[in-house]
């Protein structure tokens, strides 16, 4: 069944390529981005967001069965903070009512393998406080000194993957049967990685940050394929998480237990719930 999709970032990159697969396969696809989709807006700002929740609505003449947050920026700057958290949970916050109106709404966004590298704990915690005052402020003091400058674009990543496993599970989403999640990639081919791996020196230093041993660097419609899948009707039950699709950088990255660290609170919480039936 054709399905109508509202996707930031259409215009180039992954959102861009997600956006060319949806219409090749019959749906209706609504793009936005600050130029070259249906909707021109700008997503660093309050307004702009807002702007383009109304005119995105619009344009999908009030019917919506699913958003992909595509747009972001990698620039060692403040508003990366703005564009890749802000610009994605404040347009899904916006578009959400009119999302939840779908008899099989979905909502998936891009976050990186950079979520679980090296950030700075300060901005993640700022930015996931919803202050964008306060997370620019600290943006701009990191972005001021150059050994840290390059933490902006982890921490957004960070952050967003949080807000995803924060919200998704709530009554606003889940509750209204929206399945909320996220996808991880790793390097990408895309206008954003070009100049980073155009030479053999730049891609060895990549390539020693997001170690990807399974077919290397990965074409957009990698990525593409799953964010249809995790906003097409036969995703059910995923909720609240980030699959990274990179090519086993994160594996590389974190090792093969991640589940170790987390037992004392998972066995807590367990308990909570058992006390709470017995009593």
């Amino acid at each position: 069944m054709a399905r109508t999709y509202v996707i930031t970032g259409a215009g180039s990159g992954i959102g861009k390529t997600t956006a060319e697969l949806l219409r090749e396969q019959g749906h209706t696809v609504v793009g936005v981005d600050l130029k070259g989709a249906e909707v021109d807006a700008d997503l660093s700002t309050v307004q702009g967001r807002a702007d383009a929740v109304a005119a995105a609505i619009a344009a999908a003449n009030g019917s919506v069965d699913a958003v992909i947050a595509c747009a972001g920026i990698s620039a060692p700057s403040a508003l990366t903070a703005s564009v890749n958290y802000f610009g994605m949970t404040e347009f899904l916050e916006g578009i959400r009512a009119t999302l939840a109106e779908s008899d099989a709404p979905r909502a998936a966004l891009i976050s990186s393998v950079s979520s679980v590298q090296p950030n700075f704990p300060p901005l993640v915690d700022a930015l996931l406080s919803d202050d964008e005052e306060a997370a620019l402020a600290v943006a701009e003091q990191i972005t001021g000194d150059e050994r840290t400058a390059n933490l902006v674009y982890p921490s957004s990543k960070r952050a967003i993957s949080r807000w995803v496993r924060r919200e998704a599970p709530s009554e606003g989403w889940a509750g209204a049967g929206i399945p909320l999640n996220a996808v991880g990639p790793g390097i990408v081919t895309t206008p954003m990685t070009k100049d980073l791996i155009a030479t053999p020196e730049g891609a060895a230093q990549v390539d020693a940050v997001v170690p990807m041993p399974l077919n290397y660097h990965q074409p957009p419609e990698s990525v593409a394929r799953l964010l249809i899948w995790l906003t097409s009707e036969q995703n059910t039950h995923m909720c609240g998480q980030t699959l990274y699709c990179d090519g086993g950088a994160e594996v590389e990255l974190r090792g093969g237990d991640v589940w170790s660290a987390y037992d004392e609170a998972v066995n807590a919480k367990f308990a909570e719930i058992a006390g709470g039936m017995q009593g």
